[in-house]
Formats: structure tokens, C-alpha cells, sequence
């Protein structure tokens, strides 16, 4: 992975890069003041070059100028757009993919750089991302980045946060864009117990087909009942001293899904080793909580189960009976995540009794519709709960949306034969979604927010700092939330 460290100046580096920003209207980019200028010769010649290269000094932005002889030899100039956190987040992957044939580059930063200094250590991290089981096309050559500060001393702990921010989304990036030929629940839950190894302060507990079937986990049970990989529920729990806080983090973990017998066609299968995104989040948030030493309790539940096809899978009309009684019926053995989900949700009710609950999925189709493919939907009752979350994720630079939970749509829910129907037909798909799952957050429903993140757990291009496949999306917008916990 990229190493990125803080130096203080005077440097002289053979690839010097230096901020720009918009000026105004129709008006050439200008130098961003840093802690430590470069020396009155670069300046000058940035200066006079800022007309010529056209660049408005919009985020993203990147022009190279050679300098033969001279030192440095390359000179980089880069758009932060406004120079906010975001702004410096985007331009850094877009200067990670421009200056991949670079072996070590060297940025200047403003003298007031938290933010600056967050947004572009992620952003370099996160943009020089690549997830690859073939050698074929090479490695980029950038190895290292030093970004020149007045005093790196006290800027070490905000590049240190950001770096584990970075490192847990790209956990959660790798986990979903492994293929679900290696990827199934015995698996998942080995990569976990791996990467909580060697810290007292984590507790795991994984539970196997036997006990899920002993202490009535019939939704896990259900989906997973058809597959030659059992399913798995990881408990990881993050418990520093002190907590005042229990948060509880439920996320969706079906590592593979072919609908089962309610079979999705092919265009819409193969994608599905992202279906445990909302797992891989979550228990990479757990991760970044106990690494950054956040002073909140954290339990992660990852249900994990592979919906498959075969004479053990569960039916469509089948009632299932979760944990702690409920029972539903389901006549769409696709809708199979909001099984999963309500088990671990009703265990953490009923055994855990935290005082917040949130849950990420890739719940529905239907968010994409909604909400296109960068937003995730957002659902809670409680507004302080849901502007905390959203303005975290937001700062973050994740998008979601509040959508409503909208009773008018509980009377789709019901059964004649089971307490709740999980999979009705009727439109509203991702409030239908939320609204069941709703049901098993019994005394928490009003300290609850359910997201719906299917849409935006997978890129199809390059856009800021996600690459092509999975984003890691709902660590970054967590751990800055949980983050004001404390």
C-alpha cells in the first residue's frame, strides 16, 4: 500500500506537486498559500505557467510540466476545488491515477491542513485502490508520497486516523470484490477472527450451523439451508473502558446470491459476491473503532449465509420462525437479506440492549431506482438520530438520503398465515424493506436507522475516489460518526 509520510520543508524533491484553486469566473487557477512554499523560482514559474495550462482549479484537476535540468524536474499542479476536505479527497485519487508511473512524489499543503491533510491522505489511498487476482497490466509504480507541513508533529494523529479510515474501507473493498468461489460464510468469518487476532480489547464469537439452529435463528437458517456452505453469524464486539454508549451495527452478509429457487436471471446474478457489502462495512467500522480507540462500545452482527439453489433450499410460501418468536411468510425467496437481518436484529434487541442500532444492506433494487446509483436511502424515526448519521456521512464524502418510513404501506405486510409477509409485491420496495425490518427493533425503534446501500456499494467507473467495483461504502460515514460518540 501507498506510504504516505509528513516532512517539513526546505525539500527538494524531483516531483514537486503544488495546490491550485479557482479564482473566479473566466479568471486562470492560483496558487494555494502553503506552510512551506516552494522556493521563488517554482512559484514564479507556476505562476506564469497557471494561464497558459487552462486549469480553472476545479478538484480533480492535474497538468505536468517538465522541467529539464531543473530541480524539481517535474512540476504537478493540482485543482482542490474550494479546499475543502472533499475538494482535497478527490484531487489526491485523481493525482494517484495521473502519477502512477511516478516512483515518489512530494505535495505541499496548507498551514491550516487538518482537513486538507485528512481528505488527501484518503483520497491517495483510497484513488490508488486496485483489487486484482492477475499480475496482467502491472502494479503502479507510486510507492511513496510526502506531504510537506509546517509541523508534522502535530499533524501525526490526523494522518494516522485518516490512513485507518483508508485501510478499513479498502478491508471492506477487498472482502467485497472477493469471488464467491472463495468467498463463503466459513470463510468471511475467518477473514474476521484474522483481523481481530492479537487484540485483547476484541471479542469474537462465531456461531455455526449447529448453534444458529439451537438458539432459533430460523432466518439465517432459512436462506442459508440451501447451500453447501453453512451460514455463519459473527458477533465482533469492540468494548473499551469507560463506554457510556452501545451501538450495535447489523450488517447484510449473503456472499453469494442466486435468488434461490425464485432464481434472478443472469445479468442480475452475476454481480452478487457483492451482496455481503453491508457486512464487510460494518465489520470494518468495528475494526476502525477499536483501532482508533474510539471511546463507544461497538457490536457488529454479520449474519452470513449463501442463498442457493438445491433440494434443501427454502421454498417461496415457506414461514419462517426468526429469533424471539416472529414469524413470516416469504413467497420471494429472493427478498432473502431482510431475513437474515431480522434474526440478528432481534438478538440484539432482546440480548444486547444497546442504546442505538443501525444496519446496512444491500437490501433492494429499488434503491437504485429511487436514488440512482451514489446515494444510499436512509430510514429512521428519530430526526436528531437520522441528521447525526447523514451529516457524518455526508462529511465523510458518502451521499445518502433520508427517505420516509411511510405507515401507510404497513398494511402490506401482513399475512394470513404468519405475524408479517416479508416479500410482498406492491411496490415502495425499499420502504416495504424497511418497514418489515422495522418490526424486529422492538423497544429501539426510535433509536434505530436502517440503510439501504445496495446501489452505492458498487461503482461502475472511476469517480473521485472510488475505483471500479466495490467502494467500501458506510465505513468512512460510520467511523466519523461513531467518532462523536464518546
Amino acid at each position: 500500500m501507498l506510504a504516505i509520510r509528513l516532512v517539513s520543508g526546505p525539500t527538494r524533491p524531483d516531483t514537486l506537486v503544488l495546490p491550485v484553486r479557482p479564482e473566479g469566473p473566466g479568471a486562470p487557477a492560483t496558487l494555494v498559500p502553503t506552510a512551506v512554499p516552494p522556493g521563488d523560482d517554482v512559484r514564479a514559474e507556476a505562476s506564469a505557467l497557471l494561464p497558459a495550462t487552462r486549469l480553472t482549479g476545479a478538484a480533480g484537476e492535474v497538468r505536468e510540466h517538465l522541467r529539464p535540468g531543473g530541480t524539481p524536474a517535474r512540476l504537478w499542479l493540482l485543482g482542490v476545488g474550494d479546499g475543502d476536505e472533499h475538494g482535497w479527497r478527490v484531487a489526491a485519487a485523481a493525482l494517484a491515477r495521473a502519477a502512477k508511473d511516478e516512483t515518489h512524489i512530494t505535495i505541499t499543503v496548507p498551514d491550516e491542513a487538518t482537513d486538507a491533510l485528512r481528505g488527501l491522505a484518503e483520497g491517495l489511498l483510497l484513488g490508488s485502490y486496485r483489487y486484482r487476482l492477475t499480475q496482467a497490466g502491472g502494479t503502479p509504480a507510486l510507492a511513496e508520497v510526502d506531504i510537506v507541513v509546517g509541523d508534522p508533529e502535530a499533524l501525526a494523529p490526523t494522518l494516522a486516523a485518516a490512513r485507518t479510515t483508508a485501510e478499513m474501507t479498502r478491508l471492506a473493498r477487498d472482502l467485497t470484490n472477493t469471488p464467491s468461489s472463495t468467498k463463503n460464510p466459513e470463510w468471511f468469518a475467518a477473514q474476521v477472527a484474522s483481523a481481530a487476532s492479537g487484540r485483547a480489547d476484541l471479542h469474537l464469537r462465531v456461531r455455526g450451523p449447529e448453534e444458529l439452529d439451537a438458539e432459533g435463528f430460523g432466518g439465517i437458517l432459512a436462506v442459508g439451508g440451501g447451500s453447501a456452505s453453512g451460514p455463519r453469524l459473527v458477533e465482533l464486539d469492540w468494548r473499551p473502558a469507560g463506554a457510556r454508549t452501545h451501538v450495535v451495527l447489523v450488517g447484510k452478509g449473503i456472499t453469494f446470491d442466486t435468488g434461490g429457487i425464485s432464481i434472478k436471471p443472469v445479468p442480475a446474478m452475476k454481480l452478487m459476491r457483492k451482496d455481503m457489502a453491508g457486512a464487510a462495512a460494518v465489520v470494518a467500522a468495528t475494526l476502525g473503532a477499536a483501532a482508533l480507540g474510539l471511546p463507544v462500545r461497538v457490536t457488529t452482527l454479520a449474519p452470513l449465509a449463501e442463498n442457493m439453489v438445491s433440494g434443501s433450499a427454502f421454498r417461496p410460501g415457506d414461514i419462517i420462525r426468526h429469533y424471539g418468536g416472529l414469524t413470516s411468510e416469504s413467497t420471494n425467496s429472493d427478498a432473502e437479506g431482510r431475513l437474515v437481518l431480522a434474526d440478528a436484529m432481534a438478538y440484539a434487541v432482546r440480548e444486547l440492549k444497546p442504546d442505538l442500532m443501525v444496519d446496512l444492506a444491500t437490501l433492494t433494487g429499488a434503491n437504485a431506482v429511487a436514488l440512482g446509483k451514489r446515494h444510499a436511502a436512509l430510514y429512521s424515526e428519530n430526526d436528531d438520530l437520522a441528521a447525526d448519521l447523514l451529516g457524518a456521512i455526508t462529511a465523510a464524502g458518502e451521499r445518502a438520503w433520508r427517505m420516509p418510513l411511510a405507515d401507510d404501506y404497513v398494511e402490506y405486510l401482513g399475512s394470513e398465515i404468519a405475524d408479517l409477509h416479508s416479500s410482498p409485491a406492491r411496490g415502495a420496495g425499499s420502504v416495504v424493506a424497511a418497514l418489515f425490518l422495522r418490526e424486529f427493533t422492538g423497544d429501539l425503534r426510535d433509536r434505530w436507522v436502517h440503510v439501504d446501500m445496495s446501489a452505492p456499494s458498487w461503482s461502475d467507473d472511476v469517480h473521485g475516489e472510488l475505483v471500479k467495483g466495490a467502494t467500501g461504502w458506510g465505513v468512512r460515514g460510520l467511523l466519523r460518526w461513531l467518532a462523536t460518540l464518546g
